[in-house]
């Protein structure tokens, strides 16, 4: 008997939610930034354990804003709560209760739900059990409480047993050797946003993004071509630094997330280009790849 099934990962902004996927899966596939709101799309990752193929799908936080890409990033996680057979929520053990209970506000189909209570390692015992005792009031809307470390990888394995029973027998959805079903460019794409967010403070990684222009491989290196769009102009000299030593330090930042992904060398050659308004843009959001962006109004 084997199972498989779809398990979204749920939280507000900067929980570790791509940490975490990237943790169990044992191969960093999916951007992390310590910047609230870096995750913009749906991705996934096909972590066998045991018996199961469990394909998490990472998701932006549950934020509100009015622009009209934080409205498609919202929307991204809502239907991935809707469409998987389980739910992770991810709850920082210093998080107050009210974000969970706005989860449980969202979650519409009720859709079955695991909490992860992580960061444990970050506060005494006597924090942890408060942290516990809080969520056992809602203990009849969750499956199971799940204390983690995720740098650590502490409770890894019991939330993998917990997750593999929950999910529905069913054969083998991918190809059990495979990581992922996203897009290398996408991936791609993530890094370089990564390395922009790590080495850009204010707003400008918030109004920035990447669209891989073309991807040229061969047995030994990878030449990746790249373009990095921004809101406004004065944003472009920040992105390129003086004598180009910023977009230089973007550059290695990503190369060498690319490479490690992929095993071999990566050329990567990395333009900016100005869109103004380019966030609130729904024509051009759905032409970049946001689908569903015109619908926002």
């Amino acid at each position: 008997m084997t199972k498989a099934g779809f398990v979204s990962l749920i939280g507000r902004p900067n929980a570790g939610k791509s940490t975490l996927m990237n943790s169990l899966l044992g191969e960093k596939i999916a951007m992390v930034s310590q910047k609230a709101n870096a995750t913009r799309k749906r991705s996934n990752a096909i972590v066998m354990h045991e018996n199961a193929q469990i394909i998490f799908v990472d998701t932006p936080g549950l934020h509100e804003k009015e622009k009209v890409l934080n409205k498609f990033m919202l929307d991204e996680a809502l239907k991935a709560m809707g469409d998987c057979d389980l739910i992770v929520y991810l709850a920082p053990v210093t998080d107050t209760i009210e974000h969970y209970e706005r989860f449980l506000e969202l979650n519409k189909k009720n859709i079955p739900h695991i909490i992860a209570l992580s960061k444990i390692d970050q506060v005494s015992q006597e924090k942890l059990f408060k942290a516990i005792g809080q969520y056992n009031k809602y203990s009849d809307y969750f499956e199971a409480l799940i204390p983690v470390a995720i740098p650590r990888k502490v409770g890894h394995k019991d939330l993998l047993d917990t997750i593999a029973k929950h999910l529905p027998e069913s054969p083998f959805l991918y190809d059990p050797e495979d990581l992922t079903s996203e897009l290398v460019r996408d991936i791609y794409a993530g890094f370089i946003r990564e390395a922009i967010f790590e080495n850009i403070s204010d707003e400008v990684p918030y109004e920035s993004d990447v669209i891989i222009d073309s991807i040229e491989e061969d047995n030994h290196i990878d030449k990746i071509y790249a373009t990095i769009i921004i809101e406004k102009e004065s944003q472009k000299g920040i992105i390129i630094g003086k004598k180009g030593e910023t977009i230089k330090r973007i550059g290695k930042a990503a190369r060498l997330k690319i490479e490690e992904l992929s095993g071999k060398k990566a050329y990567l050659n990395l333009q900016v280009t100005v869109k103004k308004g380019w966030t609130k843009d729904k024509n051009f959001l759905k032409e970049i790849g946001y689908d569903n962006a015109q619908q926002y109004s």
